[in-house]
């Protein structure tokens, strides 16, 4: 996938181009992806114009949300879509003080842009004056086609980014997993050397370095952690370790099957499902048995 980073194109092929910020391209996001591949003709391009940066800290800076993907991990999950053209470009003045006019202007005369998909509500231009009514009408004038699409809704609710972030504040990772599709919710980072802790406790963890995205609620999660192109069960602590009077959040995993040292190596872990709370116990004799019956409850056979 060829990777733009200002609203520009070095080619006048034809485009269709998705309009979207398409955080954790959930299964909303996949359907506009659908309908951009169904418009692309023979020699067109399929692209998708997104911003580096969340709007909300340009126009509204500290009510941003925290996000469910990294920059990275979004441009992963485009191109894994079969977008072949990523306009990835930062929010700011440039693009915030647009009028609704002149930003279709640009997507028609520099993206070359002859199809364009966005959802229903999508506004844009300065100060969000734009409709998808206005779009339709200017780009019908220039031979340009315009596919809105509806929100796709599961269990009678609207699928939204806002709405997985909810799930995974609560815990519920398997119900976000659900609405976004795909993979689903992943936490990925190269491994760090943390205290030392799991080892001395019978339990060796990899400390997987917390990325900056939104993390699930504190607590104990069986997941799935993906190395080096193989899966292995785990057990996933995250918080901020009260026993031993922890105040940053972290990931640590303890895969089964597992004793490898991978210090600078990627992990990734997914299919987070929420086992019990971090909490603080009597002495680390208790801690160690319920880790024990931790690897119980979600049917892993004892260990040590």
């Amino acid at each position: 996938m060829k990777i733009h980073h200002e609203l520009t194109r070095d080619s006048e092929r034809p485009c269709v181009v998705a309009i979207g910020f398409f955080d954790g391209f959930h299964r909303g996001h996949r359907e506009l992806a659908r309908q951009a591949f169904r418009l692309r003709k023979p020699g067109w391009r399929s692209g998708l114009l997104t911003f580096a940066n969340h709007p909300a800290t340009h126009l509204r800076p500290g009510t941003e949300p925290p996000l469910l993907c990294t920059p990275e991990e979004r441009l992963e999950l485009f191109a894994r879509a079969g977008f072949e053209e990523c306009f990835f470009v930062g929010f700011d003045d440039s693009i915030a003080t647009l009028s609704p006019a002149a930003f279709l202007e640009i997507l028609v005369s520099r993206l070359c842009a002859r199809a364009v998909v966005v959802g229903t509500t999508f506004r844009f231009g300065h100060k969000r004056c734009g409709d998808v009514a206005f779009m339709r009408d200017f780009l019908r004038e220039r031979g340009v086609a315009l596919v809105a699409v509806d929100a796709i809704s599961e269990g009678g609710e609207r699928i939204s980014s806002t709405r997985i972030r909810s799930l995974i504040l609560d815990g519920a990772v398997d119900e976000a997993d659900a609405l976004l599709g795909g993979t689903g919710y992943e936490i990925r980072g190269p491994i760090e050397i943390g205290a030392g802790r799991g080892h001395r406790l019978g339990f060796p963890t990899a400390n997987v370095r917390v990325p900056p995205k939104l993390l699930p609620k504190d607590g104990v999660y069986a997941a799935v952690a993906r190395y080096d192109g193989r899966d292995f069960p785990a057990l996933v602590s995250i918080g901020t370790n009260p026993q031993f009077g922890g105040a940053a959040r972290t990931v640590e995993a303890w895969l089964r099957d597992f004793q490898q040292t991978i210090y600078g190596r990627e992990l990734a872990l997914r299919e987070f499902r929420y086992v019990r709370e971090q909490r603080l116990f009597g002495d680390v004799g208790e801690l160690i048995e319920q880790m024990h019956r931790d690897l119980s409850v979600i049917g892993f056979p004892a260990y040590g």
